[in-house]
C-alpha cells in the first residue's frame, strides 16, 4: 500500500514542485527586473540546487542505510523523507515574507556605490540563491531517498526508479500548465506559496507517519565496493551532456514558441509542459519494459540526437503552422482552450518523440549502471547529480550566456552536437567501438554545422497576430509569406537573438504607402518609422509640454529611438536616460538615427543596459518626465510596468511637477484589463489624464501638480515653442486644435469616478492573463464610462479645449472646430461624431460644418447627417428632445450616451431623461 501512497504523493510534490518554479520566476522577475534573467536564474538556481540535493541525499541515504544495518534495525528513510517533504512545505509559506526582506536588501546594499550596474545583479543572483537554493535542496532528495526506501529488489529497482521519476514529472506538467492558465492569475503569488506549501506540509506528514516504525530496503550490497563503478566518467559526462543539451533544446524552444504564438505567459507554461510530460512519457516506457539489453541503452541515445537533427530544417516554419492552427478556432474563450490544446498537442507531435527518448535516458542508463554498486541511492543521487549539473549549464549557458555571441540556430546547433558526443561516448563505452564510432560521429558533426540558418523573413514574422483569408492558408510557409503581385518587399537589414529578444529590422516598400524601416522583437513589430512617427513624437512632447519644467528625462525602453530622440532634440533637456534590457535592439538603433534626430550620437542621451524597474529603483537621480512605452501587455515581463509598486517607484522618482506618462495599447487588451490598469495608475497617481495617440492607443498621464496640466494658457504658450512645434510637426499635428482632440479623460475625471475593483501588483500579476486571452479574440480595450455625476462635472470644466474655446466665447471658430474634427475622427475616432453633432446643434447654416460632414460621412466611423440630427438632442439647447420620442429612439439616444459621450462637448443628462419621459 505504501508505495502506490507513494507515487501519488511524489506526483503532488511534482506539481507544486513546478507551480514553485513558476512562481519564483515570477518573483524573481521584481527583483532582478528582467523577464528573461529570472527565468534564466530560476532555472539555474533550481536546477543547481536539485543537483547538490542529489548529491547530497544520495551520499545521505547510503550513510543512514549502512549505520541502520551496523546497528541492527531498519532505516527510517520515510520519516526522513518527510520531514524534508515538511521543511519545504514550511520554507515555501514563509517565503513571501522572506522575498520582501531580500527585496530590501537588494535595494539597500548597492546604494553604496550609486547606480549599482554589475554589481548590483551579481548581489541580486546571490540574494536569489539564498532565497531558492535551500528549498531546491531538499526536493533533490526525492528521487535518491524514495529509490531506496521503496525498491522490492535490485531488479525492481529500475522500474519503481523509473516510476517515482516519471509520477514526479506527471505532477509537474499539470503543475506547468495549472500555474501558467490559473494559479498565478487568480490566486496571486502569496496564496500559490501558502496552497502548495500546504501540499507540501501535507505529503511530509503523511510520510513520517509512514516512516516512524522504519522498513526494511532490500540489501543491495555487491562484490564491487560500493560507489566504485567501471566508467563512472564516462556515464556522468554523458549524463552532464544530456542534461546540457536538452535544457538548452527547452530555452530553445521556449524562444521558438514566442516567435510562433507570441512571448505571453501562456508561451512558457505550454513548452515547459510538453516537455515535462513527454519525459514522463519516457520513464514510463522505460518501467514497462520486462527485459533491457544493452543496445537499448545506446540506440536511444543516438535516436534522441538523430530526432532532433532531423527536426532542425523545418523549425522556422513553427509561426506559418501556429497561424494555420489559430485560423481552425473562433476567436471566443472556448476557442482559446482549444486552440492551446491543439498546440500541446502539435508541440507533442513535433518534439514528443526526442523528448520521449530524452525521459528514458536516465533509467536506462541508471539500469545499466545499478549492478555496479551497492547502494541505489547512492547511485541516483550521483547520476541525476550530474544530470542536473549539465540542466544547470544548459539553464545558465544555452537558456543566456550562449546568445551573446550566436544565434539562437546556432544555440540549438550546439546543443545538438553535445548530443551527438554523449552518443558516442556511451557507445564506445558499452562496446568499445572507439575507431568506428568516431569515424561516424565526425561526419554527423560536420553535418550539423553545415546546416543552413533559419530564414528570418519565416521565423520572425509574428505571424500569430495575422487573420488571412482561408484560401491562402494552407499554400505553405514560403508561398504564403511570397508578396503577391510584388507590391511589398521587406528588406532584412539587421537580425540577432539576444539572451531577452529576438531583433529584426527591415525595410518596408510599397506602391501605396511612404517608404519606412521597421522594428521586430521576438516576432512582433514594435516601431516603424512611418507608421509609429505620430504615436512616439507625441510620448515625448506631451509630457514635455505637461510638465512644470523640463531639464531630466527618463525613457522607459529605446524602440526605435523615436522618444529618446525628440526629447533629446528639446532645448532645455540637459540628460535623457533610457533604460533597454535588450543589446540587439542597441545595436541595431543606429540603422534608425535616420528618423530619430541622431539618437545613438546625442551626447545628452545615456543608455543603461537593465530593465527599467531595476535601473529606476537603482539610482539617485530625479527627472522632470518619465515616459514608458512598453510593448504589449501580453508580452512577458511587460505587465510589472502597470503594477502599483512600479508605479509607486516612478512617482518617486520625479521632480515637484514633474510627469509621468504611461503608454497603453487598447488593441490585443479587453475592457477588464483596461480597468484593472486604470483603477492601479488612479491608486498611484491622484492627478490622471488620459490622450490618445494617432494610432488609437492612449497616453495615460499622471501629475504631482495638476496645475501644469490644466493652465491651457501655458500649454498654448508651449506649443509655439519652435523646438516643440518641430516635433509636433514630424508627429502630423500642424496645430493646437488638433492637439488638443487627442485629450479625451481631462484632469480628474478618472479620480472622481472612484474606480472599484481589483489591481495589478507585483505580487498579484492579473494583466498578463487577462491580455494574452485578449490578443487571442482580437479584442480592443475601452475607457470606463464617465459621462455621469461628478466626472462628468469635471470633465466638462478640466477639458483643455473646453477651455481653449472659452477664448472664443465658448464656440471656437470654424475653421479650427473643422480642424479638431479631422484630427478626431483620424485618431479618437468615433468620438469625432459627438464633436460634430455639437457644431450641428449651435450652427447648422455653416459652410464649413457642410464640408466638413461631406468628408466625414465618407469616413469609416463618421455618421450620416440624420444620426447627428438625433445625437444633438443630447446637448443642451432650448429644443432638447422631442416630447413624442419613442422607446426605441430612446434606447438609441441611451446607446448614443454612453458610446459617444465626450468631455469636452458633454451630453446633458436631463435631455436623456427628457427622452425616456417622452
Amino acid at each position: 500500500m505504501i508505495r502506490p501512497l507513494a507515487l501519488l504523493l511524489t506526483a503532488l510534490t511534482g506539481f507544486s514542485g513546478l507551480v514553485y518554479e513558476v512562481a519564483w520566476q515570477r518573483y524573481l522577475a521584481t527583483l532582478l527586473g528582467s523577464h528573461s534573467e529570472a527565468t534564466s536564474a530560476v532555472l539555474g538556481i533550481f536546477l543547481g540546487g536539485l543537483s547538490v540535493g542529489y548529491w547530497l541525499f544520495g551520499r545521505l541515504t547510503r550513510r543512514i542505510v549502512e549505520r541502520a544495518e551496523e546497528a541492527g534495525r531498519p532505516p527510517k528513510l520515510l520519516l526522513v523523507y518527510g520531514l524534508l517533504e515538511a521543511g519545504i512545505g514550511v520554507y515555501v509559506i514563509a517565503f513571501p515574507a522572506l522575498f520582501k526582506a531580500v527585496q530590501v536588501l537588494s535595494y539597500w546594499l548597492p546604494s553604496f556605490g550609486g547606480e549599482a550596474g554589475g554589481l548590483g545583479f551579481i548581489i541580486d543572483i546571490l540574494l536569489s540563491a539564498l532565497l531558492i537554493g535551500p528549498a531546491s535542496v531538499l526536493m533533490g532528495g526525492t528521487i535518491p531517498i524514495l529509490t531506496q526506501a521503496l525498491a522490492q529488489s535490485l531488479d525492481d529497482a529500475t522500474r519503481f526508479h523509473a516510476f517515482v521519476y516519471a509520477f514526479n514529472t506527471v505532477g509537474a506538467f499539470a503543475g506547468a500548465l495549472a500555474a501558467g492558465f490559473y494559479l498565478v492569475p487568480v490566486l496571486g503569488l502569496e496564496t500559490v506559496m501558502m496552497a502548495m506549501g500546504c501540499i507540501n506540509l501535507g505529503a511530509g506528514g503523511i510520510f513520517i507517519l509512514s516512516g516512524l516504525s522504519g522498513r526494511s530496503v532490500v540489501s543491495l550490497a555487491q562484490d564491487e565496493p560500493a560507489g566504485r563503478i567501471e566508467g563512472f566518467a564516462v556515464y556522468a559526462t554523458v549524463a552532464l551532456l544530456t542534461g546540457f543539451a536538452m535544457m538548452t533544446m527547452q530555452t530553445t524552444f521556449i524562444r521558438l514558441g514566442m516567435l510562433a504564438i507570441g512571448s505571453s505567459q501562456f508561451t512558457f507554461s505550454m513548452v515547459v509542459a510538453v516537455f515535462v510530460l513527454a519525459i514522463a512519457l519516457g520513464s514510463f516506457i522505460v518501467s514497462g519494459l520486462s527485459s533491457i539489453p544493452r543496445i537499448i541503452v545506446v540506440l536511444n541515445q543516438w535516436g534522441i540526437a538523430l530526432c532532433f537533427f532531423v527536426l532542425y530544417p523545418r523549425l522556422d516554419e513553427a509561426s506559418y503552422f501556429s497561424m494555420v492552427i489559430r485560423s481552425l478556432f473562433s476567436r471566443t474563450d472556448p476557442g482559446f482552450y482549444g486552440y492551446y490544446f491543439f498546440i500541446l498537442l502539435f508541440l507533442l507531435l513535433a518534439i514528443g518523440l526526442p523528448v520521449i527518448l530524452s525521459g528514458a535516458a536516465l533509467p536506462l542508463l541508471f539500469h545499466h549502471m545499478r549492478r555496479q554498486v551497492g547502494h541505489l541511492g547512492d547511485l541516483a543521487g550521483y547520476l541525476y547529480s550530474w544530470n542536473t549539473l549539465g540542466s544547470l549549464l544548459g539553464a545558465l549557458l544555452g537558456g543566456y550566456a550562449l546568445l551573446f555571441w550566436f544565434d539562437l540556430h546556432q544555440v540549438y546547433r550546439i546543443a545538438l552536437a553535445a548530443l551527438l558526443v554523449a552518443a558516442t561516448l556511451l557507445a564506445i563505452q558499452v562496446y568499445r567501438l572507439r575507431v568506428l564510432t568516431a569515424l561516424v560521429l565526425a561526419p554527423l558533426l560536420g553535418a550539423v554545422f553545415l546546416l543552413p540558418a533559419w530564414q528570418p523573413n519565416l521565423l520572425y514574422t509574428g505571424l500569430f497576430r495575422l487573420s488571412p483569408p482561408a484560401h491562402r492558408l494552407f499554400v505553405g510557409a514560403e508561398r504564403f509569406l511570397i508578396p503577391r503581385g510584388g507590391l511589398y518587399t521587406p528588406k532584412i537589414l539587421f537580425q540577432t537573438d539576444d539572451p531577452t529578444t529576438s531583433v529584426l529590422v527591415h525595410d518596408r516598400r510599397s506602391q501605396h504607402l511612404p517608404y519606412s524601416r521597421s522594428l521586430s522583437t521576438n516576432g512582433k513589430g514594435d516601431g516603424d518609422t512611418y507608421a509609429d512617427s505620430g504615436t512616439v513624437g507625441l510620448l515625448a512632447v506631451l509630457p514635455a509640454m505637461l510638465t512644470k519644467k523640463l531639464e531630466r528625462a527618463f525613457v522607459i525602453g529605446w524602440g526605435i529611438g523615436t522618444t529618446a530622440g525628440e526629447l533629446g532634440s528639446f532645448e532645455s533637456v540637459t540628460r535623457v536616460d533610457v533604460a533597454e534590457i535588450s543589446p540587439g535592439v542597441l545595436e541595431a538603433a543606429p540603422l534608425f538615427d535616420f528618423a530619430t534626430q541622431g539618437a545613438t550620437s546625442n551626447p545628452k542621451i545615456h543608455v543603461i543596459e537593465s530593465d527599467a524597474y531595476r535601473a529606476l529603483m537603482r539610482t539617485d537621480a530625479t527627472y522632470d518626465v518619465i515616459v514608458s512605452g512598453p510593448s504589449h501587455v501580453w508580452v512577458a515581463g511587460v505587465e510589472m510596468l502597470y503594477s502599483a509598486e512600479f508605479l509607486q517607484a516612478t512617482k518617486a522618482k520625479l521632480n515637484p511637477g514633474g510627469v509621468y506618462c504611461m503608454f497603453v495599447q487598447r488593441y490585443e487588451f479587453d475592457d477588464t484589463g483596461m480597468h484593472i490598469a486604470l483603477r492601479t495608475f488612479t491608486e498611484v497617481y491622484e492627478h490622471v489624464s488620459v490622450w490618445q495617440d494617432l494610432s488609437g492607443s492612449l497616453l495615460v498621464f499622471g501629475f504631482l501638480d495638476p496645475r501644469t496640466a490644466s493652465d491651457h494658457f501655458r500649454f498654448a504658450q508651449n506649443f509655439e515653442r519652435p523646438d516643440f512645434r518641430a516635433t509636433l510637426q514630424r508627429s502630423h499635428i500642424q496645430s493646437l486644435p488638433a492637439l488638443l482632440a487627442h485629450e479625451i479623460v481631462p484632469l480628474g475625471v478618472l479620480g472622481a469616478a472612484k474606480l472599484k475593483g481589483p489591481q495589478q501588483s507585483l505580487y498579484h500579476p492579473r494583466l498578463n492573463d487577462r491580455a494574452g486571452r485578449a490578443l487571442f479574440r482580437g479584442d480592443i480595450a475601452d475607457l470606463p464610462f464617465t459621462g455621469y455625476g461628478e466626472p462628468a462635472r469635471v470633465g466638462a470644466k478640466a477639458s483643455l479645449l473646453r477651455g481653449y474655446a472659452s477664448r472664443f466665447g465658448g464656440r471656437l471658430p470654424d475653421d479650427q472646430r473643422a480642424q479638431v474634427i479631422v484630427e478626431a475622427c483620424q485618431s479618437v475616432g468615433r468620438l469625432c461624431n459627438t464633436l460634430m453633432a455639437e457644431w450641428l446643434n449651435e450652427a447648422p447654416s455653416s459652410r464649413t460644418f457642410e464640408d466638413t460632414l461631406a468628408w466625414l460621412e465618407k469616413q469609416p466611423k463618421g455618421l450620416p447627417r440624420k444620426r447627428l440630427q438625433e445625437m444633438a438632442g443630447l446637448f443642451n439647447e432650448p429644443r432638447g428632445v422631442s416630447k413624442k420620442t419613442s422607446a426605441y429612439q430612446a434606447q438609441r439616444l441611451s446607446d448614443d450616451f454612453q458610446e459617444y459621450y465626450h468631455h469636452a462637448a458633454p451630453f446633458r443628462g436631463d435631455a436623456l431623461v427628457d427622452a425616456w419621459q417622452g
